[in-house]
């Protein structure tokens, strides 16, 4: 693989990571380094930031089990609107505006900065997904701006 593979191509500071594969069959470093991504779960979802070289490394090892990209801001809104839950747990109900939290996100801030857990759990794919294959036919891997369709099917 190139070195120039995950250079900076783009203004956005976040990606969005969504596990696509389950947990049967995986390797034991593979499996370390999605729990270390906090992709413990079938659909789960975090972001990170995109200038952060050691973040590429352990993307490099997963990709073949996840699917990964730029969020744009607006579906960034939404994520966090349906799908966001507070530390404290489901029950715990406190208002928050999204707007101001996509904003910071998009700035270096992190969730847990705004009481919010670090990881987001999507619904499967409405009209389904090609799980097994790799961006152009099916989803593993970058998706680039291809990303946020695929999570507005799974809010």
């Amino acid at each position: 693989m190139e070195k120039n593979k995950f250079e900076d191509t783009g203004n956005g500071r976040l990606l969005v990571l969504i596990r696509i594969s389950g947990m049967v069959k995986i390797r034991e470093e593979v499996q370390e380094t999605l729990n270390r991504l906090r992709l413990r779960r079938k659909y789960s979802c975090v972001l990170v930031d995109k200038n952060n070289k050691n973040i590429w490394g352990m993307i490099k090892k997963v990709r073949h089990y996840i699917a990964y990209g730029e969020i744009e801001k607006g579906i960034l809104e939404k994520l966090i609107k349906e799908r966001s839950e507070s530390l404290e747990g489901r029950k715990k109900k406190f208002k928050f505006d999204e707007k101001e939290i996509a904003s910071g996100l998009m700035n270096g801030r992190s969730l847990i900065s705004f009481k919010l857990k670090p990881f987001f759990r999507l619904h499967p794919p409405r009209k389904g997904i090609r799980a097994k294959l790799q961006y152009p036919d099916g989803v593993l891997g970058d998706n680039k701006k291809d990303i946020n369709k695929l999570i507005e099917r799974m809010l």
